[in-house]
């Protein structure tokens, strides 16, 4: 006896949907997904990055940093070794220092010529002019007068010695001083470039970090462009085989945001896997009825 069957066929225009659903994914796999259009890049360093590298790799590095502090500070140590010992006090002696003790002494000879003339007149006023006690008058006189002006000019010497002395220990300190604040600043500079350096680096990688956003929003956009035929396709298997069945369709996108280059990779093959095996029991489950 021979046995009868009956077999339902789908519609003509869920056949022809089928059809050019096969049709698209034919063509859209044929070609491979030009990945590199959504491949992951890093931004480059910014210029400020790479100037803290310079600085901090030649600059910042080494006796060449704070060599010429050094050297200063060397040549201010020098200059005060020059201002020490026994004459250090000679190049600060007043140019006209001679010329005051000349006019002094000049003017003490005066006053002390003045004071023999005196003590004639009292000699002639007492009749003892020319006499023993008048010499004795002038030699006491004299040597007192003598000694009074040994005085004078020793003073008016230790007055510039003095004088030249305290401005040769000024300056001696001034130039030590100075040499001292010269290895201050070079024990800095260390310190100041890798401020400079910290500060370089911040800057240049928020620049870094600006122009990495950048990229990943490009890469982002050419990805979800690249994604947009498989999106679409899979949209479209959803509605056809909702429609074949009768059951709600409910479509999951496979497109994630910032997914990771492995993400991408197994999500292009999940969509085209998913595209052509739901394809297949679709057609298969709609022949078996």
């Amino acid at each position: 006896m021979a046995v009868q069957q009956t077999q339902a066929l789908p519609p003509q225009y869920v056949e022809d949907l089928q059809k050019d659903l096969g049709t698209q994914l034919t063509a859209l796999t044929a070609a491979p997904l030009a990945t590199d259009k959504f491949a992951p890049q890093v931004a480059g360093q910014d210029q400020a990055q790479r100037d803290a590298y310079t600085m901090a790799t030649t600059q910042g590095q080494g006796i060449g940093a704070f060599q010429p502090y050094i050297s200063q500070a060397g040549a201010y140590d020098t200059a005060a070794a020059g201002l020490s010992g026994a004459g250090a006090y000679q190049p600060f002696m007043s140019p006209y220092q001679q010329d005051v003790i000349d006019a002094t002494l000049a003017e003490y000879d005066t006053q002390a010529a003045q004071g023999l003339a005196g003590i004639g007149q009292q000699a002639a006023m007492s009749g003892n002019l020319g006499g023993g006690r008048e010499g004795v008058m002038r030699s006491q006189y004299q040597n007192k007068s003598d000694m009074n002006r040994a005085l004078l000019q020793s003073g008016l010497l230790q007055q510039g010695f003095t004088q030249a002395n305290q401005l040769g220990n000024q300056a001696f300190n001034q130039q030590m001083q100075l040499g001292q604040n010269q290895q201050g600043l070079a024990s800095q500079v260390p310190g100041l470039f890798g401020q400079d350096i910290g500060t370089l680096g911040s800057a240049g990688a928020i620049q870094q970090a600006q122009e990495q956003a950048q990229l990943d929003a490009t890469r982002e956009q050419n990805r979800l462009r690249a994604y947009e035929p498989y999106e679409r396709l899979g949209f479209q298997q959803s509605g056809i085989a909702s429609i074949a069945s009768g059951a709600p369709g409910q479509y999951q996108s496979m497109v994630t945001p910032n997914p990771t280059p492995l993400q991408n990779a197994l999500g292009i093959a999940g969509v085209a896997g998913g595209l052509m095996t739901g394809y297949g029991d679709m057609m298969g489950g709609i022949r078996g009825t």
